[in-house]
């Protein structure tokens, strides 16, 4: 017969929260040498989301294993990478940001936007270096794509960045079926009517792989078109 602290243990095996890691990257901290945390699950369902089992998957590896991980690539890893599914959705995600800190790595966030607040807190405390930042679409898309209402979340989230003192950038994930050039340029817009300045990364979707929705092939046409404007580059990737 199991007795409460078994079934306590046991409730706390099942609950891991990243599905997976990547051990080594040259292509997700700018300039820095990384490992990137993969984790379970997202409150979005993006159209395009090539990360399916993430996103309806579960998790495999707890936070201690990561901790342990981590311990034997002190001084051999510039940063770590925090990405999903979404990260920030996770319980004690702030603590376990703080143990990484702790060992001396750099910290970058991959998120969606949809939980400031906690984003807000890690700011505060001095806990992240970098974030990037996922712009899926303005209001009129935003729910069709992403299958969520949390626009305004996302909106706090980059004001949120706006103000504060970190580095950061904005990306969006492009099919052609899903943005057009006009949508495009509306959300060029609306980052330099709030402020923002710098890069805006422009994700090509990838085509012939698993997405959350059967997408047809998308085309790489804004890449023909002048974008860029005195205070926002465009930057393609994919």
């Amino acid at each position: 017969m199991n007795t409460d602290n078994e079934l306590i243990l046991q409730k706390q095996d099942v609950a891991k929260p990243i599905y997976n890691l990547t051990p080594f990257t040259l292509l997700d901290y700018p300039h820095k040498s990384a490992c990137i945390l993969w984790f379970a699950g997202c409150n979005m369902r993006c159209l395009y989301c090539y990360n399916p089992e993430i996103v309806f998957g579960k998790g495999i590896i707890s936070y201690e294993n990561a901790i342990q991980f981590l311990k034997g690539r002190k001084q051999l890893l510039d940063a770590v990478v925090l990405s999903g599914g979404e990260c920030l959705l996770h319980k004690k995600s702030i603590d376990f940001i703080t143990e990484i800190k702790e060992m001396g790595f750099l910290v970058k966030i991959d998120t969606n936007g949809s939980k400031p607040e906690v984003l807000e807190e890690l700011i505060k405390k001095g806990l992240i270096d970098y974030v990037a930042l996922d712009f899926k679409a303005m209001p009129d898309n935003f729910e069709k794509i992403t299958q969520s209402n949390l626009f305004v979340a996302f909106e706090k989230s980059l004001h949120l960045l706006l103000q504060k003192d970190i580095q950061f950038e904005v990306r969006t994930t492009v099919h052609s079926d899903l943005l057009k050039k006009e949508d495009i340029r509306e959300m060029i817009c609306y980052l330099e009517n709030v402020g923002y300045t710098g890069n805006y990364y422009i994700q090509h979707f990838k085509n012939d792989v698993t997405t959350i929705k059967k997408l047809e092939h998308s085309f790489r046409e804004l890449e023909n078109e002048s974008l860029s404007t005195e205070n926002i580059k465009i930057c393609f990737r994919g």
